[in-house]
């Protein structure tokens, strides 16, 4: 379809002019400016649910407070009214919507439609001068904050943010040093408290086994692979892990890699392109949304859990891609609830997909024996074509795996850039990891603990009416406050009774959405969940 030579999908937009046959006429680049302009503005008051004549085009973006969800899908919604291929971060790349509307305006689009992205910032495209006349117009001096970090707009506005969480009298809440091994109770400063702020799912962090497969290791290995291990860092235990994961999930192979986010970042970014189509769940992780990012795809956000809206993008728009990735998580760690997966693994067989499941917070922790979602849906883990998931958290470690196919886990070890160009796993990070796995096998238990006394919090706080939002059957439970300095005065409060929990406040979290976040563990007892409730109880009802 040709840019502004015909309605798309034969509907006509109010802002283009339109002949008796329905089609648009051709405009010059101005009238192109203004048309899109004008659809920008309609577009933005709709999502923030204000008139079009609030909307201030020299306003910056990010001062509308978009999330970024709300950007991408934005930027998609204007490929659909322009009936072409246009880069998913465009309201990053260009500040507001006067300028947006200039560059694509004046911009050549058919090379966007054809895949192969413009140079973004050209200076004609923006200001119709020649790069000899800005270089006239530019300042004889360069403004202090172009190359001076601390004089830098953004970080200065950290100070500010930084300066208000001071003024509320109980300091610095972040970057707390933990002074032992952190499970259901941690020592702050030598003072000892029940702890909400950890990971440890299981309690595999500390365990002696665990501790002393590491120890092994390193007397064995050292303490670091020392370089890449498809040059010389393959250690058995890489090997070992990888198999045993995989047998864990249920699946031919695994591939391991030194970082959780990083393994996000670098699969979804180089194993899609241009020519393809990224549709996420829109509370998706930050480490899939960096990788959406890298890989070039087209992307699409569609509203947490709703699948009528999925299969409604998948419809209007699979046949335009080459791959297509669905993107979910297991368990989402802002809110605790978890992923429906069995319909979304219909839709991806009906529209000829592949789905990518994060299992971070739910590998360990739900199922009947902790074997994540799958096991808790009791469906087949091979109607995944990628399943990922974090070492630091239900096994004790640091690092990220996916697993899947044999063909999957190859193409990866031999072509990744995250794993290719970067050292392997350390040998005790890669051996502790290993035995926490294997002691989950033989003491399944701890996952059912951990479900009781998630369970028990969640009713425990349900009884006191406090707001637990949409979690469910996991061990993430947010206590949602609404107000952010609220929500960190209680969280501090909360530190001087001897509870440590942290909380989330925008932008980690939608502007009136700020909350405590709980995670339970298997370690904590009965009594500290009763307690911690009725403190918290306590201190929402001061304020």
């Amino acid at each position: 379809m040709t840019l502004f030579n015909e309605t798309l999908n034969g509907k006509e937009s109010k802002n283009l002019p339109v002949n008796r046959n329905g089609q648009t006429t051709a405009l010059n680049a101005a009238s192109k400016a203004e048309a899109i302009q004008g659809w920008l503005i309609d577009k933005l008051a709709e999502l923030l649910e204000v008139e079009p004549n609030q909307i201030d085009v020299g306003q910056d973006f990010e001062e509308y407070g978009l999330e970024s969800a709300e950007a991408i899908n934005l930027s998609g919604d204007l490929e659909d009214f322009l009936g072409c291929r246009l880069p998913p971060t465009l309201l990053w790349d260009y500040q507001n919507i006067e300028a947006l509307a200039q560059y694509l305006g004046h911009g050549n689009l058919t090379q966007i439609q054809a895949g192969s992205h413009v140079e973004l910032n050209s200076p004609e495209i923006i200001t119709g001068l020649s790069p000899i006349e800005l270089a006239q117009n530019y300042p004889s001096e360069i403004p202090i904050e172009n190359y001076k970090f601390a004089e830098f707009p953004e970080y200065k506005k950290l100070l500010a943010q930084q300066e208000q969480v001071k003024n509320l009298g109980n300091g610095n809440p972040f970057f707390v040093p933990q002074e032992t091994i952190v499970n259901d109770r941690t020592t702050i400063n030598g003072r000892e408290l029940i702890n909400f702020a950890t990971y440890n799912y299981i309690g595999m962090c500390g365990d002696p086994q665990v501790a002393q497969a590491a120890k092994d290791a390193i007397e064995l290995y050292g303490t670091s692979a020392c370089a890449s291990r498809l040059i010389s860092g393959e250690k058995p235990l890489h090997r070992e892990l990888e198999r045993e994961l995989a047998n864990f999930i249920g699946v031919e192979d695994s591939i391991i890699m030194v970082g959780g986010h990083a393994t996000n970042v670098t699969t979804i970014g180089h194993l899609f392109g241009n020519d393809d189509l990224i549709i996420y769940d829109s509370l998706s992780h930050n480490s899939i949304l960096q990788g959406c990012f890298l890989s070039g795809a087209s992307l699409v956000a569609f509203p947490h859990n709703d699948l009528e809206a999925l299969e409604k993008i998948l419809s209007d728009r699979r046949h335009r891609y080459q791959r297509v990735l669905i993107a979910i998580e297991g368990v989402y760690s802002t809110d605790g609830d978890i992923a429906n997966l069995p319909p979304v693994i219909k839709l991806k067989q009906k529209y000829k997909t592949l789905l990518m499941v994060d299992e971070a917070h739910s590998i360990g922790t739900i199922g009947k024996t902790g074997r994540g979602i799958s096991e808790y849906y009791d469906i087949n883990p091979n109607d995944i074509d990628l399943w990922m998931g974090t070492l630091s958290k239900s096994f004790a470690s640091c690092g990220g795996y996916i697993a899947g196919s044999s063909a999957l886990v190859e193409y990866l070890k031999y072509t990744a850039p995250g794993f290719v160009f970067s050292v392997g796993m350390s040998p005790p990070n890669a051996a502790a990891s290993l035995a926490a796995v294997r002691v989950l096998k033989i003491e399944p238990q701890r996952a059912i603990t951990l479900q009781a006394r998630a369970k028990l919090f969640l009713k425990l706080a349900k009884e006191q009416g406090l707001n637990t939002g949409m979690s469910q059957d996991s061990p993430v439970i947010p206590i949602i406050v609404g107000d952010s300095l609220k929500s960190i005065q209680i969280s501090q409060n909360l530190f001087k009774r001897g509870i440590n929990v942290p909380f989330m406040i925008y932008p980690s979290v939608p502007q009136n959405g700020a909350r405590l976040r709980f995670f339970i563990t298997c370690n904590h007892t009965v009594e500290q969940i009763r307690l911690t409730i009725r403190i918290l109880a306590e201190e929402l009802n001061k304020l």
